[in-house]
């Protein structure tokens, strides 16, 4: 156990202490909720029978780790636990945690992809209510803070004060924002702002589209319209599309994902208010049921809190208390 958790903690020393305690602070309701469970379960039931499996699968699904995902889990423990001849549930605790770093990573990278040199376009999409435009506007503080010139599309026609909002942001990081009346062609918005970017030496177009009800094929085929003429006007653009989900909203996010993926060529996700929720464990679902790869997750309501998706820093945030007692035992 000790072995592990060291590990975990030397592969991420090199990374900032503020990204990790953010993650501390941002997953403290899923820690309680989550791991504290686990723990307790293991203290309690140290011998694992059928009785220990079953509580821990209630302790996974509570915490929306899904439902599919959590049968693979129990099945991979099983074999894990035969395999290393595991007897007592203590011996268990690092093995799920290696087990949920594998689950959250995969081939994909989990940076947002962006031109070397030339303009970079990212488009946004998602359900009202979700936190896109704030998203938008805190990736636009992160990219200008790191000399990157940045330019926002006001792709929202509809939903009422949407073009305000990123006004507000635009305003707040010192971006200019490309917009036209509501009611507008969001696609003929898209082509403004892509003309801009052009002509202004852009280096990352950052691109607001309406909440889609994902069950409104009109809405969607809109999206593909944006997507085309994005695509036109920049050869291999948009070079991400990112996909907004809410982390409070557990499984219902999910099966927003699900639905987007299918509909949208979505190449990545961006959790919000993961700070806000117990259930964290949505991350290892969306993460595992649709192959795509978490990017962003939204940790506070700060302008830095922000930040990039990175499974062992999940995984550590998780474990953290677990981590400081193995390092005590090893002291």
């Amino acid at each position: 156990m000790v072995s592990f958790f060291k590990r975990l903690k030397d592969s991420i020393s090199q990374k900032t202490e503020s990204v990790t305690n953010k993650f501390k602070e941002g997953l403290t309701k899923t820690r309680t909720a989550f791991v504290e469970r686990v723990e307790e379960l293991i203290t309690r039931r140290k011998k694992i029978d059928e009785a220990f499996y079953e509580e821990l699968e209630e302790i996974l699904i509570g915490a929306d780790v899904g439902v599919n995902t959590v049968m693979q889990l129990i099945d991979e423990l099983r074999v894990e636990v035969k395999k290393r001849k595991i007897e007592d549930a203590a011996e268990l605790q690092p093995v799920l945690s290696e087990k949920l770093i594998g689950l959250l990573r995969g081939d994909e990278d989990n940076k947002i992809h962006l031109e070397s040199s030339g303009l970079s376009v990212v488009l946004f999409v998602g359900v009202n209510g979700v936190g896109k435009t704030t998203t938008i506007g805190k990736l636009a503080h992160k990219y200008k803070s790191e000399g990157k010139r940045v330019l926002l599309a006001a792709g929202d026609t509809f939903r009422a004060g949407a073009i305000e909002q990123l006004e507000v942001w635009g305003q707040r990081v010192g971006v200019d924002v490309i917009k036209q009346s509501s009611g507008s062609d969001p696609a003929a918005v898209m082509f403004d702002a892509v003309q801009a970017a052009k002509q202004r030496g852009v280096d990352i177009l950052l691109c607001d589209t309406a909440g889609r009800l994902q069950n409104k094929s009109n809405l969607m085929e809109e999206l593909n319209k944006i997507y085309r003429v994005i695509q036109r006007e920049v050869p291999g653009a948009p070079h991400e599309v990112l996909l907004v989900l809410d982390a409070t909203t557990g499984q219902n996010a999910l099966s927003q994902a699900k639905l987007f993926g299918e509909k949208s060529g979505v190449t990545g996700l961006v959790l919000t208010k993961l700070d806000g929720t117990a259930k964290g464990g949505i991350v290892i679902a969306i993460r595992n049921e649709l192959q795509l790869p978490v990017k962003l997750v939204g940790l506070g309501e700060k302008m830095d809190d922000l930040q990039e998706f990175d499974s062992e820093q999940f995984v550590h945030a998780l474990f953290a208390g677990l981590i400081q007692a193995s390092e005590q035992v090893e002291e």
